[in-house]
C-alpha cells in the first residue's frame, strides 16, 4: 500500500482492499483479505474493537461440530422450519462449517474458556474481549486501521466499478480522506433506526445507502420488526435472563407471555394497553452467581436503579433492533458475498441474511456465524478481485454520494431533529411497525418520502456533514423497509401484517428493493430480479 498526503489536513491512500466498518464482520473480512496477500485498509466510524453491537454483548455463534453429522442436520432442519421458505440449507451448512473451522484460530489472541465439563467453549464469547482480539488479529495480519474515519461515499471508475471511498477524519487533525482500492467491502453494520440499542450508535445504515448509490439492491428489508425487552429507561437489550421472566400488568395481574416465539408479540400488545412489569425471581441461582461474568452490563443497570430483579418487579419496554437482530440488508448475489456491482462486496449486518435465516431473526448465534463467515468470504473474494484488477490506472474516479452531500435543489438549513423524529415515528411504534397494516405503512411512506425529498433537495453536508449523511441513510433504509412491507401483503415470520394475518403461498420468494428517489420492489428468481411489483396503495 502506498499513501501520500494531498494537503495538510487530507489523506490519500491506495490499497488492494478497503473495508468499511470495524465490527465483527469487518474485522474478520480485513484479516481474511490480508491472509490472501492483499494490502488492506480498514476504516471505522468509531474505534475498531469497541464500536458496534458486538463489543457490548456476549455473542454466541451457531456451533455444530461435524461429528456426529446428525447434529448439524438437526440444527439446519430447525432453522428451516422457521425460515418460511426463504432460506437455503446449503448456505446454512456453509456458515456452520466456516465458523467451526475458523473461530478456534482466534485463540492466538483470545482466551477461550472451558465449560463445566472441562470442554473448551468456542461457541460463546465475551464481546469486549472478542472485539479486542479481532483488532489484534487484523493488525497482526498487516491491516492498516483508521479509527474515527467515517466513510461518507463510495467512488467509482468510468465503467461503474467501485474503486474505493471517501470520508472524514474526525481526529488526526481533521480534514478528509480517500482510499483507492481494487475492491471494497461494506461491513458498516445495520441500523436500529435510532432506538439507542446498546452499541448501535454508529449503526445508521450508512452501508445500505452507499451500496444503493452504487446501484446495488437490498433484500429482506421487510423483516426489520425485531424488538427486544429491556428495563424501562435503559437500553440494556441483553435477553438471556428473560428466558426465566414473569410479566405483570399495572394492576399486578399475570400476563400470559411464556418464553417462546410469540412472547414479544404478547408483551407488545400488553404495552399498548398500559405499563408492563417483570420479575426475574425464577432465574436459577447458578446463573445469578455468574451473571456478572457472563453479561456484566445486565446487573449494572439494576444496581444503578436500585432494583433487586429477583425480588422486585421492574417496569420494562421493547426497543426495536431494526436490521441488527432483523434480517434485511444489501442483496448478496453470489456465495462469495459479492453484490451485483463490480468491485463491491458486503458482510455481516450490512448484508441481507435471508439466505441463512429466511423470514425469522437469527438472534445472536446464527447472526454471529453469518458475520464471521460472510466477512471471511468477502475478504477472500475481494482480495482475488483486486489481484485481477491489478494496479492499472482506473482513470478519473467519480464520487457516488448524493443525499446530504449534493443537493438536488438549493442548499438551505434543515431541521435535522425533525427528520430524525420522522424515522422514529415510522419505525418504532408497535402499532405501526410491529403490527403492520396498509394504512399505517402508507402513512409512514408518505412522511418518509417527504423527509427524503427535503434532505435530498437541500442537504449539502456543510453543517454537520456526518449527521446529515447518517439521516439520509436512516431515511432511505426506512423507505426500503416500508415499501417492502407494503408489497409483502401477508404474515410471514417476523413480518406481521395485522390486516393480512395469513401466509400467502404466492409470496414465497425474496423481495429486492432498489432505488433512491423512487423505490422499486422486484422478485428474486434464479435468473435474477424480474417483474417489478406495484406498491400496495
Amino acid at each position: 500500500m502506498s499513501g501520500a498526503r494531498q494537503a495538510a489536513d487530507d489523506l490519500a491512500l491506495r490499497a488492494d482492499v478497503l473495508v468499511i466498518g470495524g465490527g465483527m464482520a469487518g474485522a474478520w473480512a480485513a484479516e481474511a483479505a490480508a491472509r490472501e496477500g492483499a494490502s488492506v485498509v480498514l476504516v471505522d466510524k468509531g474505534y475498531c474493537g469497541t464500536s458496534g453491537v458486538t463489543a457490548t454483548a456476549g455473542p454466541g455463534h451457531w456451533w455444530a461440530p461435524p461429528d456426529p453429522p446428525e447434529a448439524r442436520r438437526r440444527a439446519i432442519a430447525g432453522r428451516q422450519a422457521i425460515a418460511f421458505g426463504l432460506a437455503d440449507p446449503d448456505w446454512m451448512e456453509a456458515i456452520i462449517d466456516e465458523t467451526f473451522r475458523r473461530l478456534p484460530g482466534l485463540g492466538r489472541h483470545y482466551r477461550f474458556t472451558p465449560d463445566d465439563r472441562g470442554i473448551v467453549n468456542y461457541r460463546a464469547v465475551r464481546g469486549p474481549e472478542y472485539m479486542r482480539a479481532l483488532r489484534a488479529q487484523a493488525l497482526a495480519a498487516g491491516v492498516t486501521i483508521l479509527d474515527h474515519h467515517p466513510a461518507m461515499e463510495l467512488v467509482a471508475d468510468g465503467d461503474g466499478a467501485v474503486a474505493g471511498a471517501r470520508g472524514l477524519r474526525r481526529q488526526a487533525g481533521g480534514g478528509r480522506w480517500m482510499v483507492t482500492a481494487g475492491a471494497t467491502i461494506l461491513a458498516a453494520g445495520g441500523t436500529s433506526f435510532l432506538s439507542h440499542l446498546l452499541g448501535a450508535r454508529t449503526n445508521t445504515g450508512d452501508g445500505y445507502l452507499m451500496a444503493a448509490e452504487a446501484g446495488a439492491a437490498l433484500s429482506g428489508m421487510e423483516f426489520t420488526a425485531a424488538y427486544t425487552i429491556a428495563p424501562r429507561r435503559s437500553t440494556m437489550t441483553r435477553t438471556m435472563s428473560y428466558a426465566f421472566a414473569d410479566y405483570y400488568d399495572g394492576d399486578g395481574r399475570a400476563i400470559d407471555a411464556p418464553f417462546g416465539p410469540d412472547q414479544t408479540l404478547k408483551i407488545a400488545r400488553a404495552l399498548l394497553r398500559g405499563p408492563v412489569y417483570c420479575s426475574l425471581a425464577r432465574l436459577p441461582q447458578d446463573v445469578r452467581d455468574r451473571l456478572h461474568t457472563i453479561s456484566p452490563n445486565v446487573p449494572l443497570v439494576f444496581e444503578r436503579f436500585g432494583i433487586d430483579p429477583y425480588r422486585d418487579r421492574f417496569e420494562v419496554t421493547l426497543h426495536t433492533d431494526g436490521t441488527i437482530r432483523g434480517i434485511g440488508g444489501v442483496h448478496v448475489a453470489t456465495r462469495d458475498c459479492a453484490t451485483t456491482v463490480r468491485g463491491l462486496y458486503v458482510a455481516g449486518d450490512n448484508a441481507s441474511r435471508e439466505r441463512v435465516t429466511g423470514a425469522s431473526s437469527g438472534g445472536g448465534n446464527v447472526n454471529s456465524a453469518w458475520a464471521l463467515s460472510s466477512g471471511i468470504w468477502a475478504g477472500r473474494a475481494a482480495a482475488a478481485h483486486a489481484r485481477r484488477v491489478g494496479a492499472a490506472d482506473r482513470g478519473a474516479l467519480r464520487p457516488l454520494g448524493r443525499a446530504g452531500l449534493q443537493p438536488a435543489g438549493g442548499a438551505r438549513p434543515l431541521d435535522l431533529p425533525a427528520l430524525a423524529r420522522t424515522v422514529k415515528d415510522a419505525m418504532h411504534p408497535y402499532d405501526r411497525n410491529l403490527f403492520r397494516s396498509a394504512p399505517g405503512l402508507i402513512a409512514a411512506r408518505t412522511a418518509l418520502d417527504a423527509a427524503w425529498s427535503e434532505l435530498g433537495r437541500h442537504g449539502d453536508g456543510r453543517a454537520e456533514p456526518l449527521r446529515q449523511r447518517e439521516l439520509a441513510a436512516l431515511i432511505a433504509s426506512a423507505r426500503w423497509s416500508v415499501a417492502s412491507a407494503l408489497v409483502r401483503a401477508e404474515t410471514r415470520g417476523m413480518h406481521i401484517r395485522a390486516d393480512r394475518p395469513a401466509l400467502d403461498p404466492g409470496l414465497g420468494h425474496r423481495l429486492l428493493a432498489r432505488g433512491l428517489d423512487e423505490v422499486v420492489i422486484a422478485v428474486e428468481t434464479a435468473a435474477g430480479p424480474r417483474s417489478q411489483l406495484e406498491p400496495v396503495s
